[in-house]
């Protein structure tokens, strides 16, 4: 898959912008990080960075003024990652236009972020399932923050779902992951494929 995406087209500017989404929960930065591995270190945005307490989902026009101009200008961009703890932006950092870079989170494949896209990976864990492990992994003292969570995630896929626009579907395996082609894909994609042994799970 990374050879792949490699050899894709710029999609933003000199960039070749890939979205990992998925519900929450669902092994997206996991993912993410051992796919920038496989591709020499590419950078990867989070969206957990870019959202806040005020803005769960309405990050864009931030993310487009901040990051998506300047990498389609070719210039690096600067933004400011939220501290969720001390519920306030932080210090600047610093995103090169690489030749791939990676933006993980859910809504990555929204709506108005697909144009820039040079393609759209679905983390395929269920709704549920997916929930329930991030349940499990951030503690009863963030249930109150889950249930405003999930009733925000549901509306966001409500009225802008990403999943019917993959261009590719990955699934976790007891071995490692799977891929196959999504029903927004538009060219090849590499037959499903199983790593091995040893990753981390999210």
């Amino acid at each position: 898959m990374a050879r792949e995406l490699a050899a894709l087209p710029p999609s933003l500017g000199p960039v070749r912008l890939i979205a990992v989404d998925g519900h929450a929960g669902s092994g997206k930065s996991t993912f993410a990080g051992r796919l920038a591995e496989a591709l020499g270190g590419a950078p990867v945005l989070h969206l957990d960075d870019v959202a806040s307490h005020a803005e769960l989902f309405g990050w864009e026009e931030r993310l487009r003024a901040q990051v998506l101009e300047p990498l389609a200008a070719g210039r690096p961009a600067h933004w400011a990652p939220y501290d969720w703890v001390e519920r306030r932006f932080g210090a600047r950092r610093v995103l090169e236009p690489a030749p791939v870079v990676l933006i993980e989170g859910v809504g990555a494949g929204r709506r108005v972020l697909r144009p820039w896209l040079a393609r759209l990976l679905w983390m395929e864990t269920p709704r549920a399932e997916s929930w329930l492990r991030g349940r499990n992994r951030d503690g009863r003292e963030l249930s109150d923050f889950w249930d405003e969570w999930e009733r925000a995630e549901r509306a966001h896929f409500s009225r802008d779902p990403s999943r019917p626009f993959a261009d590719i579907l990955v699934r976790q395996s007891g071995t490692g992951y799977e891929w196959s082609s999504g029903a927004g894909g538009t060219s090849a994609t590499p037959p499903p494929v199983t790593e091995g042994d040893g990753l981390p799970r999210a």
